[in-house]
């Protein structure tokens, strides 16, 4: 072998070696293993939906130009995966013949895609051939059984959300959770929504830093999001905990801590820096003006407070520390609906509040409504 060969057949066997290994840790791992290429990947994917997002005029429109992002993101990655190994075979094929570069690619590709228009007869050639002729149909196969697993998951995930619309409104606000519950006289159905919501965190904390590209599939309706959805019921345990710790406490405990180790475990897939011990007398970026807002809500829907707004505070904030850093940066980072307490957006001037419910009734009258 010549040295030109010889550094091809180092290349290539490198190429063919590490796109294997992305392949591996993407398609067939069942653990939280992070490839550098796909991350990549994903990452120049999403930069030309991001500069024609931050130009539309309306949130809707944006929100219709992002949702194209994660289907892009898994096609871009195969095609990724497949230039990959035609680049790899092929060097291996140079190497390996007295073949010109780009004839060794052309028969490398002949091999990898089954198509067999320039195949030979030459004994040395045989393996690269065959393990051209594998990989090609493998990796092909196992994105398509990669797709039901990361829909079904999808799927799982916006049930409840989409449920969260009649008792949050849209978008999600963790007071609003409290204010029409108290309204309806469903308080005691809390229990059931927090004990619903910590299975929901840990399956989404599962399955999404597994697939990270799923992060990145938006919601049907631009008002929804997973992570507003998620921080909406975390605030609304955090309040109750915070201004009526005279009600059970179990599930809405179990709610919030399930639901930061959830954030946490995505903020571990997306590279976002957080505090894993933060003082609970830290500060947070949500104002207690904007906290009176939500007490405000809650006294409308005549929600019971043993605690003054004063004394509920320190409280609340304890819980919110836990949380807050990492759903505001899942929020900014998959340019979630602008919720109120959901944090700042790029582009976006002011949170949108969820409508208040209101039932009518015969005669012209009204009543509390979800």
């Amino acid at each position: 072998m010549s040295p030109a060969q010889v550094v091809a057949a180092v290349a290539g066997l490198a190429i063919v070696i590490g796109t294997t290994a992305s392949v591996l840790r993407v398609l067939v791992v069942p653990r939280r293993l992070r490839s550098k290429l796909t991350v990549t990947v994903a990452r120049v994917v999403r930069r030309p939906y991001r500069l024609v997002a931050d130009r539309a005029d309306s949130y809707r429109t944006r929100d219709r130009v992002l949702a194209w992002v994660a289907p892009t993101t898994i096609l871009a990655v195969l095609v990724t995966w497949l230039l990959l190994y035609l680049v790899g075979y092929g060097l291996l094929v140079y190497a390996v013949s007295n073949l010109t570069l780009s004839t060794a690619i052309r028969e490398a590709g002949s091999s990898l895609f089954t198509l067999g228009f320039a195949s030979t007869d030459r004994s040395q050639l045989t393996a690269v051939d065959f393990a051209a002729a594998i990989t090609g149909p493998v990796v092909i196969g196992l994105q398509i059984g990669y797709l039901p697993a990361l829909y079904a998951a999808y799927n799982r995930r916006e049930a409840e959300v989409t449920m969260l619309e009649s008792r949050a409104g849209e978008p999600n606000w963790g007071p609003e959770i409290l204010a029409r519950h108290s309204s309806i006289a469903t308080l005691e159905n809390l229990r059931d929504l927090f004990r619903g919501w910590e299975r929901w965190a840990a399956d989404v904390s599962e399955s999404h830093s597994n697939y990270p590209v799923l992060i990145y599939f938006r919601s049907q309706e631009a008002s929804r999001s997973w992570v507003v959805g998620l921080l909406s019921v975390m605030d609304a345990a955090a309040l109750q905990l915070a201004v009526n710790p005279g009600m059970p406490q179990g599930e809405a405990r179990m709610a919030v801590r399930m639901g930061f180790s959830c954030l946490r475990d995505l903020a571990r897939a997306t590279n976002i820096a957080f505090d894993p011990d933060p003082d609970p007398d830290g500060p947070v970026q949500l104002t207690y003006e904007d906290f009176m807002r939500g007490i405000a809500r809650l006294e409308l829907g005549g929600f019971p407070m043993e605690r003054t707004p004063e004394e509920a505070w320190p409280h609340f904030r304890g819980w919110r520390v836990n949380y807050e850093s990492i759903a505001y940066a899942l929020a900014e980072l998959v340019d979630a609906v602008p919720a109120l307490w959901s944090g700042p957006r790029h582009g976006v001037a002011a949170p949108v509040a969820p409508k208040t419910p209101v039932n009518r009734l015969p005669g012209g009258r009204t009543g509390p409504g979800t």
